[in-house]
């Protein structure tokens, strides 16, 4: 994804030397006569995809996952979140992650409230406004990840608190590092649609969150299965095709590698979503949906990263070793250290994202159908580490900070008795399955 200023829009006559450079390199000549309205068009629909991933698509496949009391919990944070987010990157969200200058993180007032900024200004071929348009439903989607590892026991106030914190702390900086032309972006870091800005930080950041506030009451002496995995299916194929806007739309334009962005990504979710039923098939003897939902997601996160760089082996390689390892965390290694990631962020977003970051070193290159020429693959894998280690390390301690925090004020879990009852009641005084839970004999407070 190309960083702001880096396709300048000029207004007017173009001078000589333009012309020249327009009959040379097309291209460039689009950027530099501004506003190409195809490019817009096709941002305006990623920028709808995109938040369309968030709600209802994440709302309705972490809603399906959670136990019925909890439902409604799951969707109010997503929608909160939604509307929260919005207002701070508006305010200063988007200058922090995209002013220019600054190796960390960008000056807070430059573009606060979009100044100087209007439906004119050009960001390469689209308007500036629409980037951040579509910056912001990135912004979005990465708290709403994390909601998924401490569902079920936090209480909404401190959802709010450490997702706003967050987003200014960890996603800002993180964000200026790799897009805003920051320190890993002059490193020469690959990360096409945010294996490292979105989902390396919300899978770390989700892992620490369910470490600091505890398992749910029970767990994992109680099983705790979803409660309709028919909403779940929805969400997941939601996400699925909203995936497209999310890597697709980070080419910024109707072009070439938008397209195989796209193709690439949809195999890759494709050969996770086989790798992981085929894992569950032959090891407990039937296939589940839930495995095969999982794994489609896993292969998404795996080839965000790397979408805009490989090919089609690239995306076969990434959604084999995604579905595979992935799985692996989700299960073996979340029931030895016993740590209750309830949806399983860190498994499938944290390692697929880390998968992705590492493999985009080696499948960019043009010999195994990157487009990535003159690509070092060892430089390159060193480049890749190094800027994922910092982002772990980082968002660790950040993300560990934050929440000790939210707990010394607002407090970060409901009572026992709160999550006995179940988060909709308890904290929003509303039932999803009213007449369900009537007929189970839970009797909804009436005041």
């Amino acid at each position: 994804m190309p960083r702001p200023g880096s396709l300048p829009g000029i207004q007017g006559t173009a001078p000589l030397g333009a012309l020249l450079l327009a009959a040379a390199w097309p291209d460039t000549a689009r950027a530099s006569e501004g506003i190409d309205t195809g490019d817009t068009a096709w941002i305006l629909i990623s920028t709808a995809l995109v938040l369309f991933m968030t709600i209802p698509g994440l709302a309705l496949f972490y809603g399906g996952l959670v136990r019925t009391k909890n439902v409604l919990s799951v969707l109010m944070q997503c929608l909160a979140l939604t509307s929260m987010v919005t207002i701070l990157w508006l305010l200063f969200g988007y200058s922090l992650a995209f002013g220019e200058g600054g190796l960390i993180i960008g000056p807070i007032g430059q573009k606060a409230i979009l100044a100087g900024i209007t439906g004119a200004t050009a960001f390469g071929s689209i308007p500036e406004v629409l980037f951040f348009a579509f910056q912001l439903t990135f912004a979005i989607i990465t708290p709403a990840l994390i909601i998924g590892a401490y569902a079920e026991r936090t209480k909404f106030s401190a959802v709010l608190l450490f997702s706003g914190l967050w987003l200014v702390v960890v996603y800002a900086p993180i964000c200026h590092m790799v897009w805003g032309g920051g320190l890993f972006s002059q490193w020469g870091t690959l990360d096409f649609a945010g294996g490292i800005v979105v989902h390396i930080t919300a899978g770390i950041a989700a892992l620490v969150a369910c470490i600091v506030i505890g398992p749910r009451d029970g767990y994992p002496r109680r099983a705790m299965p979803p409660h309709n995995l028919t909403m779940t299916f929805t969400g997941t194929a939601m996400l699925w095709v909203g995936w497209f806007g999310f890597n697709a739309g980070s080419a910024l334009g109707a072009n070439g590698d938008a397209a195989m962005a796209l193709i690439v990504t949809h195999i890759s979710a494709s050969t996770a979503t086989l790798t992981w039923l085929t894992i569950e098939w032959l090891k407990h003897g039937k296939p589940s949906l839930l495995g095969a939902a999982t794994g489609s997601i896993a292969g998404l996160a795996a080839v965000t990263p790397a979408s805009g760089y490989i090919g089609p082996v690239g995306g076969l390689v990434i959604g084999l070793a995604s579905g595979a390892v992935c799985w692996y965390f989700a299960t073996a290694i979340k029931t030895r250290f016993g740590y209750d990631d309830s949806l399983d962020v860190f498994g499938v977003h944290g390692v697929g994202g880390i998968i992705g970051t590492v493999l985009v070193a080696v499948f960019a290159a043009p010999a195994l159908g990157g487009n990535q020429e003159g690509l070092a693959v060892g430089h390159q894998l060193g480049v890749q580490l190094g800027a994922a280690g910092i982002t772990i390390v980082y968002t660790a301690i950040a993300s560990f900070v934050l929440l000790k925090l939210v707990g010394a004020t607002v407090g970060l879990r409901v009572d026992e008795n709160g999550e006995a009852l179940g988060l909709d009641l308890s904290e929003h005084d509303e039932a999803g399955y009213t007449m369900a839970d009537f007929l189970r004999g839970v009797r909804v407070p009436e005041e």
